[in-house]
């Protein structure tokens, strides 16, 4: 049933919104404004949960997020519950609809709603949404960047009576994704995928499907050429576009000499190139957000924004946390920060922008297979320290494909861990060599979450330098 934006078609309804989070409270806030049923539902209970989830017209149960309520004929779930969790497994074998938060939002988009420019991918979603929504604004517009980063996007759609945006930056994850069917972006792209979140999904392929869902009938995809799976979803596509760190063909964006430039969005592709900007432009540099850029340049492209405020988005960007960090130059060695780099895939990318190297890695790796990784950087490492839980598969790993590469194990999990690390990697770096956080890993079984890792390792590299 695809309900629409006005109060009478929700009212009435008896709506199960499942997890407590921001995405379900925004969800519960605006669903019982237009006079649902509201039932929020999570496992978790305390009182502050309780304070937030205080909503008029909302009903809360806690500490149950197993059961359905009785008589629900519509479920939107947060992002993070699996399909296979109980309550959503009750509701599917019912018939009752399932939706996210995404969905929901689309659905409830007035007449003349802004369109959506959408990013998913496995890596550099938040970055290339961050530059996109840059980018917008220095055409002009007024944007946001929404959906698995910053405002819950059923709060940008419905507006709460503000001035209308006129073009949404939606970041997209395969969670949200696999709960969404009549999402209908205006141009998408899906930036790389790589194995990760298989615990969630049951496989690759089946995490590859929902984040092709993004490229949706009547969307213009806009393709990584470099990258198998992007060109496989891309395959599917009414219209698309490409991009890649090469140098471009006609319809791409692509790289020549030290600039950015469209073969896609000019008057005649095959003849005319624009100058979008210099690769000095892109900060940080290297050439994953290199290929961070050029996707975030398409979508803007295509929404029509001229090249020169491609160019002044990227230079109005500020790069988030964590993420290719530089936090300081000690005796000529550079220590960097990628707690940001929580997968094979990103922690590659990382890698393949230094030489030498002294890695920094462990956590939780969910799964994945290091093999692979650990043989194409074996000859960028001078070193490695290994921390986290996993870290013995890495370790295991080092020693197939870089066996005189030296490894220090660090087995500590207090709060003192991450100076132990830094001090065993600045041990075995030397001049010109670059200390590098890039975890492959989860955070968990260490940290509160990778910002909490980068901070750690961020204030460890700061008392080295005080010493």
């Amino acid at each position: 049933m695809d309900a629409g934006p006005l109060t009478g078609e929700w009212h009435g309804r008896a709506v199960c919104v499942a997890g407590a989070g921001i995405s379900g409270r925004a969800a519960a806030r605006v669903l019982a404004e237009r006079g649902a049923r509201v039932t929020v539902v999570d496992a978790r209970d305390d009182e502050a949960l309780r304070d937030k989830l205080a909503l008029p017209g909302v009903t809360v149960r806690l500490g149950d997020g197993e059961t359905l309520p009785d008589g629900t004929d519509l479920v939107v779930t947060s992002p993070g519950w699996r399909p296979d969790a109980p309550l959503l497994a009750t509701a599917a074998k019912a018939g009752v609809e399932i939706i996210g938060e995404v969905e929901l939002a689309w659905r409830l988009r007035g007449p003349g709603a802004a369109p959506w420019l959408a990013i998913t991918g496995t890596d550099g979603k938040t970055t290339v949404v961050r530059m996109l929504a840059c980018m917008l604004e220095a055409a002009g517009h007024r944007t946001l960047a929404v959906g698995n980063v910053g405002t819950p996007i059923v709060e940008a759609v419905t507006g709460d009576g503000a001035e209308p945006y006129d073009v949404l930056a939606v970041e997209l994850s395969s969670f949200q994704l696999h709960w969404s069917g009549s999402v209908r972006p205006y141009a998408a792209t899906v930036l790389n995928v790589a194995p990760d979140h298989i615990d969630w999904h049951g496989s690759l392929e089946a995490y590859a499907a929902d984040k092709g869902k993004i490229f949706a009938p009547g969307t213009l995809a806009v393709v990584n050429a470099d990258d198998e799976w992007s060109l496989r979803l891309g395959e599917r596509a009414e219209r698309s576009v490409g991009f890649t760190l090469g140098s471009p063909r006609a319809g791409q964006l692509g790289v020549v000499e030290d600039l950015l430039v469209d073969r896609a969005f000019t008057g005649d592709p095959v003849r005319e190139a624009a100058e979008l900007a210099e690769l000095a432009d892109v900060r940080p540099y290297a050439p994953h957000n290199v290929a961070n850029a050029l996707a975030a340049g398409a979508l803007a492209r295509a929404f029509g924004v001229p090249a020169e405020a491609v160019r002044e988005g990227l230079r109005r960007f500020t790069p988030d946390p964590h993420r290719i960090e530089l936090i300081a130059t000690v005796r000529d060695v550079a220590y960097v920060n990628d707690s940001k780099a929580t997968n094979p895939h990103a922690a590659a990318a990382s890698l393949a922008a230094y030489q030498p190297i002294v890695w920094i890695a462990g956590g939780l790796l969910k799964g994945a297979d290091v093999d692979e990784l650990v043989r194409s950087c074996a000859g960028r490492l001078r070193g490695a320290v290994l921390m986290g839980r996993d870290r013995a598969q890495i370790a295991t790993a080092l020693a197939r494909h870089a066996p005189n590469v030296p490894v220090v194990d660090v087995a500590d999990t207090d709060t003192g861990a991450m100076d132990r690390v830094v001090a065993a990697a600045t041990a075995l770096a030397r001049p010109g060599d670059t200390v590098l956080l890039a975890p492959v890993g989860a955070s968990f079984d260490m940290f509160a979450g990778y910002p909490a890792r980068g901070e750690a390792f961020a204030a460890a590299v700061r008392r080295l330098t005080a010493s």
